[in-house]
């Protein structure tokens, strides 16, 4: 069948118009992965709202993890990446926090024998509904409040991840959906300081930016992240450039056949101590739009390690709680202030 001239015009011009767009779309910067406002009606607000909580809520309990870390392809010429490392623990994971729209939860480490057990205050994640803002890891020490885009805020939820420290490590915000029968949650594009498997080795990159996926399985709940190594480009433009990229999957299966008991004693005494620090890092970064700390690849920042030791002494009987606090919070004031002011 032949086209007339004017229905070959409309194509044409109906073409051109699809290229365009299509190149706009793969210009334009994608917030998270070509995600659009969640529309809901009240009804199906309130029940994927109560729905995305219970899943949430799913995640606190007694784990077996299993930590599996892979650098695959190198996008740097010349680079090879580091043989995969696998390793794994015992995790409990509590909840201590709840009001509705914020669920706070607490992981710790259980290492050593059941007779002889040593816990570990391991990392904190943050669960915030429909979140205007998120402490965004900015480069070096420093991390920012900036805007969740207004568009991106109904129906969503924001993670921010917290160092063993209580000190911030990256923070993003996503949708819990169901895609292919399984419940998750992914967030935008985040960028994160190096983690300690990879600050204690001096390595060539200095982040990475990521996707951090959340997935409910019938046994417990994997933390999948899919990360861009980088690196500030060598000619000092601050352009960032990828150097390799690296799968992480932590798995979480429900298991209290280990020391269970250890962690709900350290916690019952040393939790006072760390509400006191949770809340003099969040002071710190309401009144300076965000957090600036120097950093210590070992152990995250530079006044990490004896603010764990402190929680240790409490939990021993050698330091009381409150005397403790107080020097926590005294150091991570001066540990802020110095480095805004580059001391």
């Amino acid at each position: 069948m032949e086209l007339g001239y004017a229905a070959m015009l409309k194509l044409s011009k109906t073409l051109l118009a699809s290229g365009l767009a299509a190149i706009a779309l793969t210009a334009a910067p994608a917030p998270a992965l070509a995600d659009d406002p969640i529309v809901r009606s009240d009804d199906a607000a309130k029940a994927a709202f109560e729905a995305d909580r219970e899943t949430i809520l799913s995640m606190a309990g007694d784990f077996a993890v299993t930590f599996d870390m892979q650098e695959s392809t190198a996008w740097m010429e010349g680079y090879t990446p580091i043989d995969k490392k696998v390793s794994g623990g015992y995790e409990s994971v509590r909840v201590i926090e709840d009001t509705g729209t914020k669920i706070v939860l607490q992981h710790l480490l259980v290492v050593g024998t059941t007779d002889e057990p040593y816990v570990v205050k391991h990392w904190r994640q943050d669960w915030q509904y429909e979140p205007e803002k998120i402490l965004t890891f900015s480069g070096g020490d420093t991390w920012e409040l900036t805007d969740v885009p207004e568009a991106m805020r109904a129906g969503r939820w924001s993670q921010t991840v917290y160092q063993v420290d209580d000190s911030p490590r990256y923070a993003g915000w996503g949708e819990w959906e169901v895609t292919n029968g399984v419940k998750r949650w992914r967030s935008n594009w985040t960028m994160r300081p190096l983690a300690r498997r990879d600050a204690v080795r001096d390595p060539i990159y200095d982040r990475y930016r990521g996707i951090n996926r959340h997935q409910i399985t019938p046994k417990g709940w994997i933390h999948w992240q899919d990360n861009t190594k980088m690196m500030p480009a060598e000619d000092g433009s601050g352009e960032l450039v990828p150097v390799v990229q690296e799968y992480v999957l932590n798995t979480y299966e429900r298991f209290d056949d280990y020391n269970v008991e250890a962690a709900e004693a350290y916690w019952d005494k040393t939790k006072d101590y760390w509400a006191a620090v949770r809340a003099k890092w969040d002071e710190v970064m309401r009144e300076n739009g965000g957090i600036i700390i120097a950093q210590n690849p070992e152990v995250g920042t530079t006044i990490a390690g004896e603010l764990l030791k402190m929680a240790d002494a409490i939990k021993t009987g050698e330091t009381p709680a409150q005397e403790a606090s107080a020097k926590a919070v005294a150091m991570i004031e001066e540990g802020t202030s110095a480095a805004m002011r580059g001391g």
